[in-house]
Parts: structure tokens; sequence; C-alpha cells
């Protein structure tokens, strides 16, 4: 065990198994004190590496990252303490591993439950290696204006009550990390607060003992005097009786340990921690405060009286003179994190993104304010989904049911358009599902898939000025614009689509009106008085209907219309639709495990 100071105002430490809120509290602490250099150095994360990036005051720094304790040590050499957040399932190992390494010196082990067996292993190592373990089951440690470990000592404003930062005179230690918060408050209160304090953990075994730190805070000039706070059960507070009796303290040391109601019960009771059981007499709270008295140790005769005897001894030692209480000083104010801030009502701050659509924050997600339990109970489509998602409100089912076979008919149209043979040559070429499936996706424009929004503008814009269909047409071939929507490579007027087929009877059949289908029907048949293959096709079916659904069902206004086509939904449906298709064919490739496409010599006319 060292016989001396642990910690320094340049301790740096590395972090095991990544907490943020511990990890913050430490450089919030660090800040406080005036540190010039944050005390964590680095952060082991098993697996990860990278930095993590977090507040030394008002400035954001970068931690570094490591997946492996060995990594990290060698990345920092001069970080000597390891702050263990790890479960008590690898806490021994990851610990042991720590002490193994030569610039490692101090090991706190946060987890509750680390196995005897284990524990007993990592203390006769660093004994025999002359490293020191805090804890397992420990909030862990706190140097005054210097150093300290995770979360010890709690909050911002708890350390600022108990003047932690800046040293006081007495050295602390006990067994319960939630008593050492109490007892800083109460230490600050009645004196001029702490130099050092640890709390060794309540296990059965820790991994340093109270007479350990006593012993060491003996050594330290700064402290004038020892403060213990014990527990029933097991015998470590007989070592720091040995050790009074032997002479081997020599400054003054106030105790208590807690547990005397133990006595009220008829059988034994096992407290909080592991340790916390008394296992016959000698282990009672009762027998180690008459033996921590008799070996010369301040012992008051309740808890209640503890804090009075703090007092007392510390006022003797200022009488005596061995004591110049510290002078107060203002330690800076910590900045308040933002998300805090606003919770508090402190500032407001502007968002940047917003979204009227969807909300992931409750019990379960939203779509346009729509449960997604609500959705599966009552037996939504993807029809009914995509108009929560895109028109922010329930449609009516033929609506629903109309997008649906749309998605249907548009979903794939052969290995040769162009989308599915950009897929195909990309899919050969060995690249993954997304890629192979945007590069599809990126050939959709007004050529491929785009005439469905542009069909829709121009049909819509016809009708709504009145032009009869000779006039929309020979108007259109005046600016030199083809009719979107008219014309294909293989259907003939003799020969329809049979996707157009299937749509105009859904729509006569469910919707209430189909003024801008029967408009789009009076262009094809002036068109086809000029050529036999400008039939409608399937992208003016869709483009006229969906004005259709807009206008028939009586949820969307006049303006609400125009931005749907302007900003290009129906374009959304076809990229939806032609996406079940590209990533069939990417799956076709792969299965039938295709090789690189190369296109043939024979089919490129080279000229020069």
């Amino acid at each position: 065990m060292a016989t001396g100071q642990l910690f320094s105002r340049t301790t740096q430490a590395l972090f095991y198994n990544y907490k943020q809120l511990p990890i913050q509290r430490m450089l919030d602490f660090d800040f406080l004190c005036g540190r010039e250099t944050p005390s964590v150095a680095g952060i082991i994360n098993p697996g990860a590496e990278g930095f993590q990036k977090l507040f030394f005051g008002q400035e954001e720094i970068a931690i570094p990252v490591h997946s492996t304790v060995e990594a990290a040590c060698t990345a920092h050499p001069t970080a000597d303490v390891f702050i263990n957040f790890a479960s008590f399932r690898s806490a021994a190992a990851s610990s042991m591993s720590a002490l193994k390494q030569p610039t490692i010196r101090v090991v706190a082990i946060i987890a509750e439950g680390v196995p005897e067996s284990d524990t007993k292993q990592l203390i006769a190592y660093a004994r025999s290696n002359n490293k020191v373990v805090i804890g397992p089951a420990t909030v862990g440690g706190i140097q005054a204006g210097a150093f300290k470990i995770g979360d010890t000592a709690g909050t911002i404003d708890n350390i600022v009550q108990c003047k932690l930062y800046r040293p006081g005179s007495v050295g602390f230690v006990s067994k319960s990390g939630g008593m050492s918060n109490e007892l800083y408050n109460t230490i600050a209160r009645v004196t001029d607060g702490i130099y050092e304090g640890i709390a060794i953990g309540g296990d059965v075994f820790p991994g340093s003992t109270l007479s350990d730190h006593v012993l060491r805070f003996n050594n330290i000039p700064q402290v004038k005097m020892m403060v213990v706070l014990g527990e029933l059960g097991g015998r470590d507070e007989y070592s720091l009786v040995e050790a009074l009796k032997q002479g081997k303290v020599n400054k003054p040391v106030v105790a208590w340990v807690s547990g005397t109601c133990a006595r009220l019960f008829k059988s034994e009771v096992q407290f909080g921690h592991a340790g916390a059981k008394s296992g016959g007499e000698m282990e009672s709270a009762q027998a180690k405060n008459q033996a921590l008295k008799d070996a010369g140790a301040v012992v008051p005769t309740s808890y209640e009286a503890f804090e009075a005897a703090i007092k007392e001894t510390f006022e003797k030692l200022v009488e005596q003179g061995k004591i110049t209480p510290v002078k107060e000083v203002k330690p800076p104010q910590i900045p308040e994190d933002l998300n805090t801030a606003i919770k508090s009502g402190k500032v407001r701050a502007p968002t940047h993104i917003i979204s009227t659509i969807s909300d992931d924050r409750g019990e379960e997600p939203c779509y346009a304010g729509v449960p997604m339990s609500s959705i599966i109970e009552q037996g939504y489509g993807v029809g009914d989904v995509i108009s929560l998602l895109w028109f922010k409100r329930s449609l009516p089912r033929y609506c629903t049911h109309f997008i649906e076979i749309c998605i249907m008919l548009c979903a794939d149209h052969g290995p040769c358009v162009s989308g599915a043979h950009n897929t195909i040559v990309t899919a050969r070429a060995g690249k993954d599902l997304v890629s192979s499936l945007v590069s599809g996706l990126l050939t959709i424009g007004p050529r491929f898939g785009g005439a469905i929004d542009d069909a829709a503008r121009y049909f819509k814009d016809a009708y709504d000025r009145g032009l009869t269909p000779y006039e929309f047409v020979e108007n259109m071939k005046k600016k030199g614009i083809r009719v979107p929507g008219i014309g294909h490579r293989i259907k003939r007027g003799d020969n329809r689509d049979k996707r157009v087929e299937l749509l105009q009877r859904f729509a006569r059949t469910h919707f209430p009106s189909v003024k801008y289908m029967e408009y789009a029907v009076q262009v094809e048949t002036y068109t086809l008085s000029k050529a036999n293959n400008l039939v409608l096709n399937v992208d003016g079916a869709i483009g006229s209907l969906f004005l259709d659904l807009l206008a028939g069902s009586g949820m969307f206004t006049k303006q609400e219309i125009d931005e749907i086509v302007e900003i290009g939904y129906l374009n959304g449906l076809f990229v939806l639709a032609r996406s079940i298709g590209l990533i069939g064919h990417t799956f076709d490739q792969k299965r039938l495990k295709q090789p690189l496409y190369r296109h043939p010599w024979e089919d490129v006319l080279y000229t020069k």
C-alpha cells in the first residue's frame, strides 16, 4: 500500500467503460478547482476507437477513446489512475489488466457484486506490486481542489457547499459512499474542510482498508486530523485499533462505527453493504466503537454527537496553532449545460430541424399524431402510412387503396429500362444493396419516371385554364414540348396498356370525380388522331388520377393541391414504387452470382 498522497492537481486518469455523466462531473470539478489540464486523459471503450466530445469549462474538448487497456496506457503514459465503471462481470478482469500496466498506480472499482475470490486476487497483486485498489463497490475518492473519481461528492452544487473546490485540513475515510457525501458536508460546516476523502467500498473484502488510508493521511503534512466512519460487520476497524495502540498514528482520529441499532433486532440483520453484517460480538458496532475509544480515538456517544466531536477536535488544533484555517476563495461558475438550462427555463434555444409528420419522443412513435399501436391495431396499410407521413392526414380508404395500386403497378418494368439497367450493372460490379439501389434511382427524372409529375402539372394547368385538347396539344407543340403522359414505345390505340385500364376502372368505380382523367382521355383521343402510339400511358394515368384524388376527396385546398404537385409528391410515389423492383433486381443478380457486366463491342457504333 502506498504511504503518501495518491492524487494531485496534475493527476490524470483513464476511464474504463464510457459513461458521459461521471466523466463530465470530473471535468467540471477540474474547472471548479482551476486545473489547467483535464483529469481524464483517455477513455477505454472495448471495441470502439475515436474521440468523445465533452466540456472543460466553456471549452469543448475531444477526449481520445481506445479499445483496450494496453493501448490507452501506451497512449497516455502519465495517466496513473484507472477508474473502472465496468459491470461486476468484467470488472475484475479489466482491473487486473490495468494493475499489470507499469503506468497505473491506483485502480478504483465502482461495480458491486465482484466475486470475492477475484477481489482477493486483485488485492494480493496490488499489495505485492505497491499499488492501490479502491473498492469494489465504491463511489471513489477525492482530493479537494485537485482530483476526484467519477461521481464522488455528487453534484457541483454539493461540491461547492462542501467546499471541496479547495483543500482543507481533514483526511476522511469511510466504507459508505453515500455517507461520504453526508460527512463531507458535516466536516465542511465545522472545520475548514477535507484535504482528501476516500470511500473504500462496502464489500466484505475491500481493496484497501480504513487503516491503510489513515496511515497514509498520517504521512501527509497537510492533513492535520482524520475522520473515520466504519460500520458493523468485519474486523477492518481493528487494524486501525492496532495502529493506534502501536503509536503509528500521531494525529487526532475522530471515529464512529455505524450500526449500533442492530442490537434492537432479535435476529441478525443484513444492512445495505455486503460487509455490513455482524458475525459476532467483535463485529458489532458497539464493540468496535469501544475498541477505537480505548485505543485513543475520539469516539462520540452516538452518530448525532459525531459532528460535535469533529468540531471540538478541530477547534483544539486551531487553538494549539497546529491548524491555520484555510481562507475561503470563490470558485468559478460552471457553465450550465444547454439542455439543463432549457428545462429550467433559463434560456431559449432555437431548434435546427422542424418535423410535423412524426414524433418518437413518447412511449411509442407516432405518424402524424397517430400512435404506432393504433396503426397496427386498426389494420392500416402502406397507403395509410403514406397518407399520414406525406399528407399529414388519414385519407379515405379508396385513396389509400389507389396509392397502393400505383405502387404495385409501378414496382418494376423489366430489366431493360434505365433504372433497372443501372442497378443490375452496379450489383454485378459487386457493390452493396444501397449503392445498387441508388444507382438506379439516380436515373429517375424527366425522361424516366418524372413524367408523372409533369403530366399532372400540364394536365392540371390546361384543364384549370379551360383549354380544349386541341389547344393544349398544339400549344405544347409550338413550345417544342412533348405532352407528358402521352406516348408509348409498344402500346397502341388498339393495344392499350393494361395498367392504365386497371387504374381507370378503379377510379371510375370509387372516385367521386374523375374530371382530370377524363380530360386526359380527351387529349389521348386527339393525339391518337395524329399517331397510333400516342396513347395515354401509365404516367399520364397516375398523374391525372392523382389530381382527381386530391380534388375529389375534399380534404385538400386548392393551394395545398398546387403545392403537392409543385413539390413533387407524384415523383416520390414512383421513387417509392420503383425501389421495390430495383431492390429485387439487385438480389436477383447476386443470387444468380452474375459476373462484372461489360457492354458488347458489337452493340457500340465506333466512329471518328
